[in-house]
């Protein structure tokens, strides 16, 4: 079993610069062991200003982002939500090209060099909604060629999305001959009108500083 999980953190404004650092050294150092020791294939963390996010690949049911990543917990505010509050808001997995069956398979276009991007989106909240529907309708159709690796997750009004370079094209029905029909529909509801270039910095996506990856 792979599991692919995104967080969204966000750092207190009080600080220490020198202290995070160390943070992260030993959040990444936490991260590493738990591949080692089987609990996690990969693992992510990106940011951009004052926020986190999290991308991995978990071997085992319920491993946590506090699981390898307590050494971060003090320099991250607490996210209110239903069962209580937490340094690390789970964000909602609306999109992906392929899904994870085994490891061996999963991990073989993975070859040296491959690069592990982040990118953040800032969609208008009254687009949100459209935005989820024809991503999850593209999902459901399953013949949207793209990443192997890639998925999008969304918290609030934010996206992150995880894709890794050289991209490896597939799609869900593993049909690459098959075009997808949905996609004219995204195409009609007009996708530039949905993302807010301003806070993305000119792009749809914007690609964010990552802090380590692991596995």
């Amino acid at each position: 079993m792979i599991e692919r999980k995104q967080y969204r953190a966000c750092l207190t404004a009080d600080r220490d610069p020198e202290a995070l650092e160390q943070a992260v050294k030993e959040a990444k150092g936490a991260a590493q062991a738990a591949v080692e020791a089987g609990s996690l294939l990969t693992a992510s963390l990106y940011r951009h200003e004052d926020m986190c996010f999290l991308y991995y690949e978990a071997l085992k049911e319920d491993v946590g982002p506090t699981d390898f990543l307590s050494a971060m917990t003090p320099f991250l505010e607490s996210w209110p939500e239903e069962g209580g509050k937490t340094p690390w808001a789970c964000m909602y997995h609306i999109y992906h090209h392929s899904v994870p069956q085994e490891a061996a398979d999963w991990k073989k276009e993975r070859t040296e060099g491959k690069k592990r991007i982040g990118r953040i989106a800032f969609l208008y909240p009254d687009k949100l909604f459209s935005y989820t529907y024809w991503h999850q309708a593209i999902v459901d159709e399953g013949l949207l060629l793209g990443d192997k690796y890639q998925c999008i997750a969304l918290h609030e009004n934010i996206l992150f999305s995880y894709f890794e370079e050289p991209r490896f094209n597939v799609n869900i029905k593993n049909e690459p001959g098959m075009e997808s029909k949905v996609i004219e529909g995204w195409m009609k509801a007009d996708p530039e009108s949905h993302f807010d270039r301003v806070k993305a910095g000119g792009a749809n996506f914007r690609i964010i500083e990552q802090l380590f990856t692991v596995g």
